[in-house]
């Protein structure tokens, strides 16, 4: 028997596919363009192959779902049985992915509620999975929604890059924030904003910008229960140290994501990324 509401989200939300698979949650890809090849998220570009291909310096740009891509799908979902849909994406600053959604949802042949959750990654992931929740509980279209606004509200975002280059190139993130970063050889701490991308903190060296990365999440984390997420590009080691300090520091931690971020989100942060995602329960 099929759920009455059924979740969407995007390929930028890097749930673990066991989870999707449990909580019937679709994810529409977005599209790596590396050089003259469009390429799906998830399906036909690994993040591997994203980090070699930055590391050569080969032009890699990305692009959003089209209207039609989000019809087929919502189209799909209603023919299985579903009567609503909540469809969650990444902050609409960072992609028209939203966009797309919005347009697609206006001849949807079921109500489908868009949301902008101004998330990425697992921050988003966490907003799909609430969603998901309360609709496996039998909850309204209204109810997963709120469900997933208040788990994007009380969620946190930070990040280390290794240059904020990729970031300035893809207009992430302001030139003049770039230029200020390379002229101090500083080594950037970023967070997430009101879906936008800001500077948190400058640090001297990347030793040290970790190790304040860890106690930013540990003091954001606190001793309530909190999901935490750890993702990074092409640099597992700093992820696999970073996620099991995090697990002897922090008392209320419930789930711990330890995951390589997509090539999407690769393609604007470049090889060396080290994030986390503190999320409340």
């Amino acid at each position: 028997m099929s759920r009455h509401v059924a979740i969407v989200t995007d390929s930028t939300a890097y749930l673990p596919p066991q989870t999707m698979e449990r909580h019937r949650i679709t994810a529409v890809p977005l599209t790596v363009v590396l050089g003259d090849r469009a390429l799906e998220e998830g399906t036909e570009i690994s993040a591997r192959s994203l980090a070699v291909a930055l590391q050569k310096r080969r032009p890699v740009t990305t692009s959003r779902p089209s209207p039609e891509v989000f019809a087929a799908a919502y189209r799909k979902i209603a023919e299985s049985g579903a009567t609503g849909i909540v469809s969650l994406h990444l902050s609409a600053e960072f992609s028209g992915t939203y966009d797309a959604a919005v347009l697609a949802a206006k001849d949807a042949p079921v109500p489908v509620r868009v949301v902008d959750t101004g998330m990425v990654a697992m921050a988003l992931g966490f907003c799909a999975l609430a969603a998901a929740q309360a609709a496996d509980a039998d909850g309204t279209l209204d109810e997963a929604v709120a469900a997933a606004e208040k788990r994007a509200a009380e969620t946190s975002a930070f990040f280390y890059v290794d240059t904020l280059d990729y970031l300035r190139r893809s207009g992430r993130i302001g030139a003049a924030q770039a230029l200020l970063g390379s002229a101090l050889a500083v080594k950037p701490l970023l967070q997430l904003v009101d879906g936008r991308i800001d500077m948190l903190e400058k640090v001297r060296t990347a030793s040290r910008a970790i190790a304040r990365l860890e106690e930013i999440v540990v003091d954001r984390a606190g001793t309530r229960p909190v999901d935490i997420a750890v993702h990074h590009l092409a640099a597992p080691e700093r992820a696999a140290t970073l996620a099991e300090r995090l697990r002897t520091r922090v008392p209320g931690l419930v789930d711990l994501h330890t995951s390589e971020v997509g090539a999407v989100i690769g393609a604007h942060t470049g090889p060396g990324l080290l994030g986390a995602i503190v999320s409340p329960r």
